[in-house]
């Protein structure tokens, strides 16, 4: 509703995940809330991520599973990849899920979507265009960009970013990743199923933020389709062609080059000064519960959210989870702060790695005594029936209680989520250890992890001793 004045209750700046979702809950409440968009509905993740992303990567696994068809006595041709068709999948499928994310629904949940560029005249007072909107309560999702780095020739260098990434009118022969982060690392996957060459180059190692263990697993499953991966160099520049040029001396020449190496804040056309918002490189600077720390009326969500002590999250459901907080405590007032510790995550390769929680290096540095639970999934029936049993299960626990999992495996990311609610919910590593699992399923070597820290208890010297004496009893 509006006071006499004409206030809106809510703007909200960016119809990405955490945007929309504000959104959608503000204005079925009956709040007057206006959606400020200067570009896409959906965002980055519908548009230019996570959907097409993934939608390239199935493509890519389909072709792949053709080819492995011959180990299950399947003789299939050898597949022929027509990029007209791959790329009318990939847009088919951000076509089915616009409608989600579309102005006419929330115009139809009784949002004003308001299409421009929003930016700061006042700490309570964005203008679009010409237009002026006065808001209670000011939400920034406005999200985050490419990072580019500063690497000589490559600004001049024709490169792509995910933002071009997905209309290539032809496929790469030789596609050159800079970045072995996740993004690098799923389209390097994907291009490489569909038949490009593709080579990636890290300044550090592929995956840094993940368990070294089974990034090792992941990097010799790419490794084995092809993919190569150059670690601990650097581009010293970029040369047309495209060719990389080496720290270590190396020329790399390719047809194309895709920079992956992370992102940014999405900041510049706000005015946050205006509007007394502060901001540092990494994003807005919110308390805990995502509210600005020098203007109380404004939150942030998202990627560009940077929370104290914290710092931001890049992924789509970290956005939701802002969300979350953010109603809670801009329109009902309430008690709200970010919990990161079971935070899950995916790299959505063919195995994906998935993780939640802390990793072995990361307690181990933190001086936290733990024990480390690992089932590989070679021992798992499901996946020898699939023939593919790469991966690995690993579980570090604490006390009794599981504080990180971490999965190498087909569908990982499906499996991660028990984890990360076992993590959060502090449940006892005998529940999950005593956990009814379907046989057969991957989701077993997780459980199999769990039940092996009793083992040696259980076969002790002192459990014989016991079962022996008992069996004597009448």
């Amino acid at each position: 509703m509006t006071d006499p004045d004409g206030e809106w209750d809510l703007a909200v700046i960016g119809a990405g995940a955490a945007g929309l979702s504000v959104t959608a809950v503000a204005a079925q409440l009956g709040l007057r809330v206006a959606l400020i968009e200067r570009d896409r509905m959906g965002g980055d993740c519908l548009n230019v991520g996570c959907i097409p992303s993934k939608a390239l990567l199935a493509a890519a696994h389909t072709a792949e599973a053709a080819q492995a068809a011959g180990g299950f006595g399947i003789r299939l041709p050898v597949p022929q990849i027509d990029w007209g068709q791959v790329q009318a999948h990939v847009h088919g499928v951000i076509t089915a899920i616009a409608p989600a994310d579309s102005e006419a629904r929330y115009r139809a949940l009784g949002a004003s979507v308001i299409r421009g560029e929003a930016r700061f005249v006042a700490p309570g007072t964005l203008a679009v265009g010409t237009e002026r909107l006065r808001a209670r309560r000011i939400v920034v999702a406005a999200g985050s960009r490419p990072a580019i780095p500063s690497i000589p020739g490559l600004e001049s260098a024709p490169h792509l970013t995910n933002e071009t990434l997905f209309d290539l009118p032809a496929r790469p022969g030789h596609l050159l990743i800079l970045g072995g982060g996740p993004i690098g690392l799923e389209m390097a996957d994907a291009f490489a199923g569909l038949g490009s060459r593709v080579t990636v180059v890290e300044a550090a190692v592929i995956a840094s933020r993940e368990d070294p263990e089974l990034t090792g697993g992941l990097r010799a499953a790419l490794t084995a389709r092809g993919v190569v991966i150059l670690e601990n160099v650097a581009v010293r520049s970029v040369d047309p062609g495209p060719v990389l040029m080496m720290g270590d001396g190396r020329r790399v020449e390719g047809s194309h080059v895709l920079v992956a190496t992370g992102r940014q804040p999405a900041l510049d056309s706000l005015s946050l000064d205006a509007g007394g918002v502060r901001a540092t490189a990494a994003g807005i600077a919110t308390d805990q519960g995502l509210r600005s720390l020098t203007n109380r009326r404004v939150f942030a969500a998202g990627d560009i959210a940077d929370p104290q002590g914290i710092g931001p999250r890049a992924f789509t459901h970290v956005g939701s989870y802002h969300a979350a907080i953010v109603i809670r405590r801009a329109l009902f007032r309430l008690p709200a702060r970010l919990d990161y510790r079971a935070l899950p995550r995916v790299i959505y390769t063919d195995p994906e790695l998935a993780q939640a929680g802390v990793t072995e290096a990361e307690a181990a540095q933190a001086g936290r005594r733990v024990t480390v639970l690992r089932w590989p999934l070679a021992d798992n029936d499901r996946a020898q029936t699939e023939r593919d049993p790469t991966g690995l299960a690993k579980l570090v626990v604490e006390k009794g209680r599981v504080i990180g999992a971490g999965i190498l495996a087909p569908h990982a990311g499906e499996m991660i989520s028990a984890w990360a609610l076992a993590i959060s919910r502090r449940v006892p590593l005998s529940a999950l250890a005593g956990l009814i699992v379907p046989y057969p399923t991957r989701s077993e070597a997780g459980k199999r992890a769990a039940a092996s820290f009793y083992a040696p208890r259980l076969f002790s010297a002192r459990t014989k001793a016991l079962v022996q004496l008992l069996a004597r009893l009448p």
